[in-house]
């Protein structure tokens, strides 16, 4: 998964318009010059702020009820891709986001983590609910039917592969495992490498929570 940032396209001229103008605004208002001194916002994670993610996000969660982003305003939204046969690396981010909301104390009920499943074929929605209730009842899994799930992939910029295995329903599944972290407005802000520690994605959601 490669990490995803976005860059302006602002001319050289354009830039040091807009900095004269700035100059400019800082200098009438004497006092007033620090608060002209653009606030910067420190993460540990990559940082994807402008990148247009889920904005169609239409999917059935693990107890059938259609979801998009809109139904989760107001909270921070934690989404990653998996499949409840994987062996390690799904148990492995479930397991950190369980401690992650542990970790945020009752700032914790504003974030919502979300997982969306890349074999749908094998996961359905009773399975899908037994697999989050073993890391936090509070945890949503969606489940794209097998035409949309490309399509999903797309959105996500997440790459996904059916690998065979000695039978037709023991394969398993190459994914991306990278976790996607939207704010409270349902705007995607971070990009959390797998394997990051829970302390890290914490100290980040706390910093979102704080400018929220």
């Amino acid at each position: 998964m490669s990490k995803h940032s976005s860059s302006g396209s602002a001319t050289p001229c354009t830039d040091r318009r807009r900095l004269v103008q700035l100059a400019l605004a800082c200098a009438a208002g004497g006092p007033a010059l620090v608060a002209c001194s653009p606030k910067v916002t420190s993460f540990k994670s990559t940082d994807v702020t402008g990148a247009a993610f889920a904005k169609d996000l239409r999917l059935k969660d693990h107890h059938g009820t259609l979801r998009t982003m809109a139904d989760f305003k107001g909270k921070i939204v934690v989404v990653f891709f998996g499949f409840t046969q994987c062996p390690d690396v799904c148990p492995t981010s479930m397991t950190t986001m369980a401690e992650v909301k542990r970790l945020l104390g009752t700032p914790g009920e504003r974030l919502q983590v979300v997982f969306i499943t890349v074999d749908p074929e094998r996961d359905t929605q009773p399975l899908l609910k037994e697999y989050m209730a073993n890391f936090d009842p509070s945890f949503i899994a969606l489940r794209p039917e097998p035409d949309e799930l490309k399509g999903v992939a797309s959105d996500f910029k997440i790459y996904f592969k059916k690998v065979p295995g000695s039978t037709p329903t023991s394969y398993t599944m190459d994914h991306s495992a990278g976790k996607y972290i939207f704010d409270t407005e349902g705007r995607v802000r971070l990009f959390s490498a797998y394997g990051t520690d829970a302390a890290t994605i914490a100290s980040d959601i706390k910093t979102l929570l704080s400018t929220a």
